[in-house]
């Protein structure tokens, strides 16, 4: 500055200003604040996950979907704070290229403390979303104390395959595997987990037919927290591929910007492709399930290339993306495999696609110099990138399958991971949170139990007195858990309700007992009979989906969400 002379003073001003403006660009904090904004946007996608399942769920599971996103937050959060955290990033003595060792209840300080902190934020979001993408494939027929107890130990599936490739001494990070924004220990290590719960929990009631009759054209819940939930999805998309660059700072924010761009690319090509498949092979209908997926298969697809490949590319990889979510959901429809909201679909197998296409379209970074050192087969690089690429989608896949399948089948011993006949068709949202199913549910039960003793009716005694013993059983069978939970609260706050309590017990026993014989006169397991309730929809003139009973809009009203024990109690 002082050999500056004034002839030169608006340069000497100039260098000053730059060389200022240098400094504060490359200072740490920078990097720790778009990591932690980065986090921020991210955990908007709990949101998104929530409404989207919820809306293509049916109502009488809605509150329960969104409250498991909460589950995946807590106590997942609090798994990988624990423990999760330093078998990923630990690097104390013991630390090798399969597991980190260090940072088990991280609580750091020192200069670094910045950086500890935000990256935990940032990954801690991302262990969390590959918990909830396994809830879609898992929604309306999981116990919520089986899936609390899962999204506690999911963490660890999550935890080892990021530490390979994200990690300094992970072993694919070594073999210079390419993942910017986790397809692999996020959305393929979800994928796969979510894929051997929907297998072991079975499908839903009602969902395939005996004869084989496969209902593919099946209305959401709502249709409109499903778009909703595709645009929150969307927005913390943008944060979890453009925050994987760990910063702003030197050129990562020329690879931020360019992550931001293939990324919304990939999903307008996705979606394009999505809207021309449900036009042709749908009768020139938009199916709104379709798109969505369609959407966020093309989304997964582009996560690992983001900032290292060009935007014509990225393109093509959304394209190809939602082609592969439309294929392999129709693939899981023929396998009779139930998973309500296409979690496997969009996660796993286009996570495959996401991970091999780097072997082909990615280029070296020559910005940073830290996020992929081989060209793909495209730009010359040879066979290396997608033959380590490959190793890397069999290693994840294999490990997810056979951690998560172990996870899940100890839960299913000890604690169980299904919920019972009864609770599937009224819904979780009634037996979990006390909250009264929405109208339609209740009558359908009863009415099919009218329709079978009316066709009957040359055969029984009773005639009509039987038709309404059979209306009132069934709202006794399926809410004897109701009444149990009735009489035990009013059993606390209401001394003087000891002869209602004995009046709703022999009400209970009443309709167990009536239940019993009509089994037996039947000659059918219980189970099967509970299954016949959700088989009967055109002789209930009810129409059963996917999602839920539909009332019939010619049938009156006959339940307004009145107190359970008086509909079972009757006259």
């Amino acid at each position: 500055m002082a050999n500056v002379t004034v002839a030169y003073g608006n340069e000497s001003v100039t260098s000053v200003v730059t060389e200022a403006y240098e400094s504060k660009a490359n200072s740490p904090w920078d990097d720790a604040t778009w990591i932690l904004t980065s986090a921020f946007i991210i955990f908007t996608m709990q949101s998104g996950f929530g409404l989207l399942e919820s809306g293509m769920a049916s109502r009488k599971n809605e509150v329960n979907i969104m409250l498991k996103n909460v589950v995946d937050v807590v106590f997942g959060g609090i798994t990988y704070w624990s423990l999760g955290y330093g078998l990923t990033f630990g690097g104390d003595p013991g630390t090798n290229g399969f597991t980190g060792v260090g940072y088990f209840f991280l609580n750091p300080d020192g200069e670094n403390i910045g950086n500890i902190y935000s990256k935990f934020v940032f990954q801690a979001s991302f262990a969390t979303t590959a918990t909830t993408i396994v809830s879609g494939a898992m929604a309306e027929r999981t116990k919520l104390m089986a899936y609390i107890v899962f999204s506690l130990f999911n963490t660890f599936v999550y935890s080892f395959p990021a530490h390979w490739v994200w990690a300094d001494q992970g072993w694919l990070k070594k073999l210079f595997v390419v993942d910017v924004a986790g397809v692999g220990p996020v959305h393929l290590v979800g994928g796969v987990t979510a894929l051997i719960a929907a297998v072991m929990l079975k499908p839903r009631k009602g969902r395939f037919m005996k004869d084989s009759r496969i209902y593919q054209h099946i209305p959401s819940s709502n249709p409109v927290n499903t778009l909703l939930g595709l645009f929150m999805l969307w927005w913390g998309w943008l944060g979890f591929n453009c925050g994987s660059t760990f910063g702003i700072s030197g050129g990562k924010w020329k690879l931020a910007t360019r992550a931001a761009a293939t990324t919304i690319l990939a999903s307008c090509g996705g979606g394009i492709t999505a809207f021309i498949i449900s036009y042709i092979f749908h009768k020139r209908k938009y199916i709104i399930p379709l798109i969505v997926n369609g959407i966020l298969g093309s989304l997964v697809s582009v996560s690992a290339i983001c900032a290292v490949t060009t935007t014509w590319a990225a393109v093509i990889i959304g394209s190809v993306g939602a082609i592969i979510a439309a294929l392999s959901d129709l693939m899981l429809f023929k396998l009779k495999i139930d998973d309500p909201v296409g979690a496997s679909s969009v996660h796993l197998f286009c996570s495959i696609w996401g991970l091999l296409c780097c072997g082909i379209f990615a280029q070296k970074d020559q910005i940073q110099g830290e996020f992929n050192f081989n060209h793909g087969l495209l730009w010359g690089g040879g066979w290396y990138l997608l033959g380590v690429q490959t190793l890397a989608v069999v290693t994840i896949i294999l490990w997810s399958a056979v951690l998560s399948l172990i996870i899940l089948k100890v839960i299913d011993l000890v604690i169980g991971l299904r919920v019972s006949a009864e609770e599937e068709i009224v819904g979780a949202d009634f037996f979990e949170h006390n909250i009264m199913p929405p109208n339609g549910v209740m009558p359908v039960l009863a009415k099919h139990f009218k329709t079978k003793r009316s066709a009957n009716k040359s055969k029984d005694d009773g005639g009509d007195e039987q038709v309404v013993a059979d209306e009132k059983l069934c709202f006794c069978f399926i809410k004897k858990k109701t009444i149990v939970a009735i009489r035990r609260k009013r059993g606390s706050s209401d001394k003087q309700g000891d002869e209602s309590k004995v009046d709703e017990l022999q009400t209970e026993r009443k309709a167990l007992d009536i239940f019993r014989k009509h089994v037996k006169k039947e000659e059918k397991a219980e189970e099967e009979v509970i299954s016949e309730i959700t088989e009967s929809e055109t002789a209930a003139g009810m129409q059963f989906t996917n999602f839920g009973f539909i009332k019939d809009e010619k049938e009156p009203e006959t339940h307004n969400g009145a107190n359970p024990v008086d509909d079972i109690k009757g006259d």
